[in-house]
């Protein structure tokens, strides 16, 4: 097969960065199997064909079932509200059709067990879209801590902190409604995919989670927000390490702070999103005098970067992290192996925010329960 049609489901931000990952993956990466732009679907018959004649797909589908039965359709890309997402990943793995789903993998824990069960039982690839850890920065940042260049690791700190949600004043949309759509389960499972990947599995948890704006503007009057804006949580790795997190959509002033902090015996390392071209490293040798944290730029040296440019410290940006994710998925699909980060990858996150909402209600640490 050097060939595949891709059936995408959702138009919007985040299909609009999938159709065009697809038509650059091939040229970018040469991969051998070649997508092809083949139907998508939307809300409405109407937006479909709108997204159709935008981004250059063959088709538009009327409805997302018609996507997924359809014979040209060969992998289905899920873009769509997470609330759709467990009846179109279990009808497309019924189809025998790969899956890449948008994180969270579903609207809640049942969901995303459900979507493992489909998933393993049809024995075809699946993978989750956590596209912020594929950045050539934090991928040489995994090759640092595998090959021991801070020692063994003290402690971990992240965040995901926006301000997009900042001002009390803003109105209410359907972000300020539903536990899915608050902070903690639209922003914590970017850092805390980062955090297991770093640093293994989480043993348990103790959770702070709060709305700080109560109420917005509506229609008629001010509006109950009843989901969260910020909330802070301590771990505990399964290897014994603490760890610290700390997730907002009202952190004013910040745009993208996925950022986290890694000490050990033998240095530190610090990252910035908003900065993603660059690692800081400090390495615990030498003079003293001379010791401090080097700025270093990501490059043709550094995982995939050549293949976007050949200038060091020129950068890659956020649509070439959904490519990387598209050359990986086309990888699994080319090859029947998993890559990284499956649907079990994303169970293992909504594991973690369940162990934190489960702290939250009781006021105690939580053990994060495996599936």
């Amino acid at each position: 097969m050097t060939e595949i049609g891709i059936g995408l489901v959702g138009g919007g931000y985040m299909g609009k960065a999938h159709a065009v990952a697809y038509s650059a993956v091939g040229a970018v990466f040469g991969t051998a199997l070649r997508p092809r732009l083949e139907m998508v679907a939307a809300s409405t018959p109407a937006s479909a064909e709108t997204y159709r004649r935008a981004y250059g797909f063959a088709r538009a589908a009327a409805d997302w079932r018609e996507l997924v039965a359809d014979a040209r359709v060969g992998a289905v890309v899920i873009a769509s509200p997470q609330w759709t997402h467990r009846e179109i990943a279990e009808a497309a793995f019924a189809a025998g059709k790969p899956v890449f789903c948008e994180k969270p993998l579903g609207a809640s824990l049942a969901d995303g067990k459900a979507m493992v069960a489909a998933a393993e039982a049809s024995g075809l690839p699946n993978m989750i879209g956590f596209n912020y850890v594929r950045t050539p920065a934090t991928r040489f940042v995994r090759q640092l801590l595998a090959e021991g260049a801070i020692g063994e690791v003290t402690l971990f700190r992240g965040e995901h902190a926006e301000d997009f949600l900042a001002d009390p004043d803003l109105p209410a949309t359907w972000r300020t409604s539903g536990r899915a759509n608050g902070a903690m389960g639209d922003l914590a499972p970017h850092i805390v995919n980062l955090t297991l990947a770093l640093m293994g599995p989480v043993a348990e948890v103790s959770a702070r989670i709060e709305t700080v704006h109560v109420s917005r503007p509506g229609p008629a009057g001010r509006v109950v927000v009843d989901n969260d804006d910020q909330a802070q949580l301590m771990l505990r790795f399964a290897s014994g390490v603490m760890g610290h997190l700390y997730v907002s959509r009202i952190a004013t002033g910040r745009k993208m702070g996925y950022a986290y902090e890694i000490f050990g015996t033998k240095g530190g390392i610090r990252f910035d999103q908003e900065d993603q071209n660059s690692v800081w490293l400090y390495r615990a040798e030498g003079p003293e005098a001379g010791r401090g944290y080097t700025r270093i730029l990501t490059g043709p040296s550094h995982p995939d970067y050549v293949n976007f440019c050949l200038g060091p410290g020129h950068g890659t940006g956020y649509q070439d992290q959904i490519i990387i994710e598209a050359r990986d998925f086309l990888q699994a699909v080319a090859t029947g192996q998993p890559v990284w980060p499956t649907f079990r990858d994303g169970l293992a996150v909504s594991e973690v925010i369940e162990a934190a909402w489960r702290s939250q209600d009781t006021g105690r640490w939580q053990d994060v329960v495996r599936a």
